[in-house]
């Protein structure tokens, strides 16, 4: 007779997907906390729970594992962005909200991650064949939702350059918050860039 609490047996392949998004997980997390030198496969394995051996049998070197904690990252950004987007009000304050929403993504967890592999890529060939294109990926579309959100025309001379400076204003604030806590005068730099943006936007063709 079969019992009723017999235990279910989870798939093999669902079980590989959480192993493997556990690592990821750990990875992104030692990166925040502990840089890319201070991160290593052991530590990661420790973090998630996860055996050596299991941990060595899908990630054999700390490049591998790190190259797939770029392609995670990049899908983590991109959805954290998009859903940032999709919570934006609308109205009067929309572009302020849309440049605060900018900084505080570029002051995230996830973009300091991001900004160890970039720094480790410089001299690592290995790792720059994996970062660049995905970070090519992450620019494009970040780019996209932004003039989605201001409602930009990029048809009109000037406004392309003026979003591009935007991101370049919220990244560099990004690796500012890197060091201290700066949120204080990144407000008050973007409530300032959010009135620019407003008037030039709502400007007449150059």
């Amino acid at each position: 007779m079969t019992s009723q609490a017999q235990t279910t047996r989870v798939p093999q392949a669902d079980r590989t997907r959480a192993m493997r998004a556990r690592l990821l997980e750990a990875t992104v997390e030692l990166l925040v906390e502990r840089g890319f030198a201070g991160t290593s496969t052991t530590l990661v394995s420790e973090r998630a729970g996860v055996s050596r051996g299991a941990q060595l049998h899908h990630f054999p070197t700390k490049n591998d594992l790190v190259v797939a904690a770029v392609e995670h990252l990049t899908e983590l950004r991109g959805a954290e962005l998009a859903d940032a987007v999709a919570q934006l009000p609308t109205g009067k304050r929309r572009t302020r909200a849309v440049v605060e929403m900018l900084g505080d993504h570029f002051a995230s967890p996830v973009f300091t991650a991001a900004l160890e592999l970039w720094v480790a890529a410089r001299t690592d060939a290995a790792l720059l064949a994996a970062v660049s294109p995905l970070e090519q990926r992450v620019g494009r579309e970040t780019h996209r939702l932004t003039v989605t959100a201001l409602g930009a025309d990029e048809s009109r001379p000037g406004v392309r350059e003026l979003v591009q400076a935007t991101l370049d204003l919220v990244r560099g604030l990004g690796l500012a918050a890197t060091i201290t806590d700066d949120s204080a005068r990144r407000r008050r730099i973007l409530r300032e860039w959010a009135d620019v943006l407003d008037k030039e936007l709502a400007g007449t063709p150059r």
